[in-house]
């Protein structure tokens, strides 16, 4: 049965393609999705207004949004005639790559900041790009689109890492905090169903407990009990709202001792019980 917020993944090592519209998505305008996959996306035409990881997101013509594994997602409205290119690598590919240093680049760069705006003229190449790259994709044999995945991987990073470099602010890399900050946010992203505790993300970042604290708190204005609250809360929520799944399936899957703890830290954070907000919130 399936107990956790629904996924979105791919059943190839990498698909690229142009078929998202306004059909498929209103297919998640009602309750968020998770990505277990990476996707890259181009926008030439249209407006999309979104949320993702709890962060109000707008689309539009000339835009570049990339979206890491683990990333919850959801559509809020859709308007013109959407022109969408989109690239996407599965969870099971991405688990067998390591992660060299303009992966891991482009991944910090787009957790704080999905969406990228092009000149007309940078687009126009990315779009070409895309272009190209579909016509592979249609052409190959599977056994030789697998072949070509490792550099179309490290070569997509590595133009993803240019670009948000490029449109930085300062210019200058991520300061120790924002990366470590970051990481953070990651690794919640990928384990929040698992564990709510700060000193297990501490540790697992090799750093002490208070200074996670300060420096999550100082980059973000959020204390890290805030980020992990926000994403379990989120899951919750959409469980609750688009799966008949019981309150205590709910809760197990979001590992909670048991149902009444689950209840009252809903509660804590929504001001209403889980049962009241499946039948009224």
């Amino acid at each position: 049965m399936e107990k956790e917020i629904p996924k979105i993944d791919l059943p190839e090592e990498w698909v690229i393609g142009t078929g998202i519209n306004i059909e498929l998505l209103s297919l998640y305008t009602n309750y968020p999705v998770r990505l277990k996959c990476e996707m890259f996306v181009l926008c030439m035409d249209g407006k999309v207004e979104a949320s993702v990881n709890l962060n109000h997101i707008t689309v539009k013509a000339n835009d570049f949004i990339s979206l890491t594994p683990g990333s919850i997602f959801q559509i809020n409205s859709v308007e013109g005639n959407l022109k969408i290119y989109f690239l996407g690598f599965s969870s099971q590919y991405i688990k067998q790559t390591s992660q060299s240093r303009n992966i891991l680049d482009a991944i910090y760069f787009s957790l704080g900041r999905p969406v990228i705006s092009l000149r007309q003229e940078g687009a126009k190449i990315l779009e070409n790009y895309f272009q190209f790259l579909i016509k592979m994709y249609e052409y190959f044999p599977a056994k030789l689109k697998s072949e070509i995945s490792p550099n179309l991987y490290a070569d997509i990073h590595k133009g993803i890492s240019l670009i948000y470099k490029s449109k930085s602010d300062d210019k200058l890399p991520f300061s120790k905090s924002e990366l470590l900050s970051r990481n953070f946010t990651q690794l919640v992203m990928q384990h929040y169903m698992h564990n709510r505790n700060v000193s297990w993300y501490a540790q697992q970042l090799g750093i002490s407990h208070a200074h996670l604290c300060t420096t999550v708190k100082h980059i973000t204005g959020k204390t890290c009990i805030d980020i992990i609250s926000s994403m379990v809360i989120m899951d919750a929520k959409s469980q609750l709202k688009s799966t008949n799944l019981s309150i205590q399936d709910i809760s197990d899957s979001l590992n909670f001792a048991n149902m009444s703890f689950f209840g009252k830290y809903f509660k804590r954070y929504v001001g209403m019980s889980p049962l009241e907000y499946r039948n009224n919130g």
